[in-house]
């Protein structure tokens, strides 16, 4: 085995604590990575406090991580020691089922492996994340990281940006669609970005009007207020696709009421619990949709569409050792729009 130093969970705190973790010797067709940058995402925090079913004893989060090559397997030949990569919320899959040969293994009907608190296909051992100075990988989930992106600002990319990238892309938007985003936070402001590149006229939700300003910097065109019912009167029917990114607890209904025929609105922020009001779905042929982060093929295109049109998320970059503040901000709101840690700092002696 060989060591790496991490910020590690004992309790369902945010404190997390600095300590030499194990990662595996390199497989054939492993590669190392010296994690460089890694996001904060709400879903580390939901880890974290224990709701979603992983141990937090021992937990190491972080599933959307930059860095560079350090080493390679025997029988790796995409890569080389020196090369910039990207890694997501996904390191493994079956590769065999009908979900991965299709080029969905975010869907794995085997069993995915996740970044972080997932179970390692090959010796059963417990995957730890990105909060750590480096990670070994499979070389088939590692994405190149085009030129002219910036490494701490496409972290993100890796699971918010591909998390509104899949259902932009399903949906067929383009040019001509009227798009709204619910919710202006991390994964929010990344769907602003991508709609509106695509070509789409974007429109953002929020209980917050002051954000109106932000979001015309985005890319959309402005900012409805969803607790002004004059607004929402005005706007129903209006939309053909609604990203709905927010994590909180909230009412879909007048969400589903700014569809027009055959609309769609796609939940991601994955809010529990939540009640779905099919009654409103059959005005107008509405649809009802989520997705849970991506496949190789669509985060190499989402990689891809980024470079070309210049997109990373707006962050806040922060020491590693800093990363209880991080959370406790996170956990408050209190971003613009994502966090993420700069693990350099962890090649520095622990200080008492």
């Amino acid at each position: 085995m060989r060591t790496t130093t991490a910020w590690q969970s004992r309790d369902t705190s945010t404190g997390l604590e600095r300590a030499a973790i194990e990662r595996r010797e390199l497989r054939a067709d492993d590669i190392a990575v010296r994690v460089d940058f890694c996001g904060v995402c709400h879903s580390d925090l939901h880890a974290l406090h224990g709701l979603v079913g992983k141990p937090t004893d021992g937990l190491v989060p972080g599933h959307e991580f930059t860095g560079t090559v350090s080493e390679l397997g025997s029988a790796v030949t995409g890569f080389a020691v020196g090369d910039r990569v990207a890694v997501g919320t996904i390191v493994d899959s079956c590769g065999e089922c009908a979900m991965c040969r299709v080029g969905q293994e975010n869907y794995c009907l085997n069993g995915v492996v996740t970044t972080y608190g997932g179970t390692d296909r090959i010796d059963g051992s417990t995957t730890m994340g990105g909060y750590s100075r480096e990670y070994v990988v499979r070389a088939d989930f590692a994405y190149p990281l085009p030129e002219g992106l910036d490494a701490a600002a496409a972290a993100p990319l890796m699971c918010a940006g591909i998390t509104v990238w899949e259902p932009l892309r399903a949906a067929g938007v383009g040019a001509g669609s009227r798009v709204a985003v619910a919710g202006l936070g991390g994964v929010g402001h990344l769907g602003v970005k991508f709609a509106a590149a695509l070509g789409a006229e974007v429109t953002v939700l929020s209980r917050t009007p002051g954000k109106g300003d932000d979001a015309r910097a985005l890319g959309a065109v402005g900012l409805l207020d969803t607790t002004d019912e004059a607004q929402l009167a005005q706007a129903s029917g209006r939309f053909d696709f609604i990203l709905d990114t927010i994590s909180a607890p909230h009412d879909l209904a007048p969400l589903i009421g700014l569809l027009g025929l055959d609309g769609t609105l796609s939940v991601v922020g994955l809010p529990m619990p939540t009640e779905v009001p099919l009654m409103l779905l059959t005005r107008g042929r509405r649809k009802l949709t989520s997705s849970g982060t991506g496949g190789r093929r669509g985060t190499a295109e989402m990689l891809a569409f980024a470079a070309e049109h210049g997109i990373t998320a707006d962050i806040e970059l922060v020491p590693s050792a800093e990363v209880a503040t991080a959370l406790d901000r996170l956990e408050r709101g209190d971003v613009r729009y994502r966090f993420v840690l700069d693990l350099a700092d962890l090649d520095a002696p622990a200080t008492v």
